[in-house]
């Protein structure tokens, strides 16, 4: 990508990361810089110090939660957690569907619909922001809660909101409909190890266990994003996907003498000018310290996330066989290489792409044998199976009984093509009705049948997708997404499948070479029968987009 007179969005852009990337891509002349942080004033402090590497550029600032709604972004998260209200929001829009409500709300998706960046940098470390929130704890608390009888819905509530997993996952889900939306072209994160770069024999840790379980949950948290970005780069539609993943500390920002803070705050100097008994020291209420009114002074190296180092500890976490270092500049160098289509090495998207064991040319030699040697048993035993619904979404086996009643019907596409959706779903139903074999099936594994008056319904005794009966809800929304729909308006949009599919066969006869490696030599043809598993292939690659990008 050129980044010139380019709009880039720097996600943790007052970090040591987003700080050096802002500075590196300045360097290359974008239009416009977005840092968006935390904090107002840690982020206004950057923009002033990148203001002699601004050029013409114009650098924006904006600051909040990109976890939380737009209107909690600003408030500690404390405060989230404390107040009903809050968290039932942060709550339903955690646990509830994708919706276009929710997108809305999302400060992330606001920024990214407001500023439509061409690309984004996301240096914000999520792995530490959901894993050291530690649910392990959490859940260690509400187990107490319970075993007292204490535990009431606002324990439950705050304990859910700490859960990493779904956190993660709705974040990636919004990140991705945002990017999409804002037509972004180009998506780099920079992610972590959760170790740097050390194993599980990691000497730095938060408890006596080594590697502490916190620690543990951040590798695997920033090793499930990795996997979620690696499906992304996979996607038609969305941007180039890239993640760049020190193993390292990352150091430095600078080098200075001053109060030595912790999480923002001054490290008060405190002293215990006389011993107290240790069965006393850490009764409640026990205060043997004095404060001595000012924090704590020295030299210190700031090493950004990790805080203030000093000499000693920079030198040990540094040295040779520890975690060693690498310097933020050269990590904003490998993202703006990237982001101008020079491969570095060190896009892990790119990685596991090549790592990844894909399909192979004997698979799909071997798979012609496998339908050969299925549909020669079926005539042996004289079935037709079509489904199970083992393979999880029940839409699949829908897609597949439903084309397998059109094909029951009509001979090939063209005919289906030139049916009327109220005769064919009256034959539909009568044939549900005489054949008990095929109708026995189709309950059997889980599909109920809708009547085409929409008003009854077959049911077995299982049922993948059950129906919401509840005020206000009908129960028949969840035909689409796993019913076998004997509905006139179902069979209408089969039809109108048949009549899309026979309008791309005449526009590839259309064509004058028709014989090359480029024609889709797979697709449906007008006077081919209907076959159930072609059938449901096209509806996943044309309506739902669902086609494989990457070998």
């Amino acid at each position: 990508m050129e980044l010139r007179d380019r709009t880039a969005m720097i996600l943790g852009g007052s970090g040591l990361v987003g700080h050096a990337v802002a500075r590196r891509l300045l360097a290359a002349a974008p239009r416009r810089i977005v840092l968006v942080a935390l904090f107002e004033e840690e982020v206004r402090a950057t923009a002033r110090a990148l203001e002699p590497y601004r050029g013409r550029a114009t650098i924006e600032v904006e600051w909040g939660d990109v976890f939380l709604p737009a209107g909690l972004a600003r408030l500690e998260r404390g405060a989230v957690m404390a107040n009903p209200e809050h968290r039932r929001l942060v709550l339903q829009d955690l646990l509830s569907e994708l919706t276009d409500d929710l997108l809305h709300r999302s400060f992330l998706y606001q920024l990214l619909m407001k500023y439509k960046p061409d690309a984004v940098v996301d240096s914000i470390n999520t792995a530490t922001a959901f894993a050291y929130q530690d649910p392990q704890q959490s859940a260690q608390e509400l187990l107490a809660l319970a075993a007292d009888g204490n535990a009431d819905r606002a324990a439950v509530e705050r304990h859910v909101l700490l859960l990493t997993l779904p956190q993660l996952i709705r974040h990636v889900q919004i990140l991705v409909e945002a990017l999409r939306r804002a037509e972004t072209k180009a998506y780099v994160k920079i992610g972590t190890s959760g170790t740097g770069g050390m194993g599980y024999n990691i000497p730095y840790t938060h408890s006596e266990e080594r590697p502490s379980r916190p620690l543990l949950m951040k590798s695997a948290v920033a090793g499930a994003q990795s996997l979620l970005l690696f499906l992304l780069g996979r996607t038609p539609g969305a941007p180039a996907t890239i993640e760049i993943k020190p193993t390292a500390t990352i150091a430095w920002r600078e080098i200075g003498y001053g109060p030595i803070r912790r999480k923002g705050k001054p490290i008060p100097l405190v002293d215990c000018p006389e011993p107290v008994p240790v069965g006393e020291a850490f009764r409640p209420g026990t205060t043997p310290w004095c404060d001595l009114g000012k924090p704590l002074e020295g030299v210190y190296i700031d090493v950004g996330e990790n805080g203030l180092f000093s000499s000693d500890e920079f030198e040990t976490v540094t040295a040779l066989g520890q975690m060693e270092f690498i310097t933020p500049e050269e990590v904003a160098e490998y993202v703006a290489l990237e982001l101008e289509g020079r491969p570095t090495g060190r896009d892990i998207v790119a990685a596991l792409d090549g790592a990844t064991a894909g399909p192979t040319y004997r698979a799909g030699v071997l798979r012609a044998h496998a339908l050969d040697r299925l549909r020669e048993l079926e005539r042996q035993s004289q079935t037709r199976t079509v489904a199970y619904e083992m393979l999880g979404p029940p839409r699949l086996t829908k897609l597949l009984f439903e084309s397998h009643l059109c094909a029951r019907l009509r001979p090939n596409v063209r005919a289906l093509a030139g049916s009327r959706a109220g005769e064919l779903a009256s034959e539909a139903h009568a044939l549900v009705e005489r054949d008990g074999t095929l109708r026995s099936h189709i309950l059997s594994v889980g599909m109920p049948i809708l009547a085409p008056d929409g008003a009854r319904l077959y049911r077995g005794s299982t049922v993948a997708i059950t129906a919401d009966a509840a005020d206000g809800h009908d129960p028949r929304d969840a035909a689409p997404r796993g019913w076998v729909d004997l509905r006139p308006a179902q069979f209408g949009m089969w039809i109108q499948r048949a009549r899309e599919m026979v309008a791309q066969a005449e526009r590839r006869r259309s064509r004058t070479a028709d014989s090359g490696s480029d024609v889709d030599w797979t697709a449906l043809g007008a006077d081919d029968p209907i076959e159930p598993a072609r059938f449901a292939t096209w509806v996943f690659r044309y309506e739902d987009r669902g086609e494989r990008i990457k070998r």
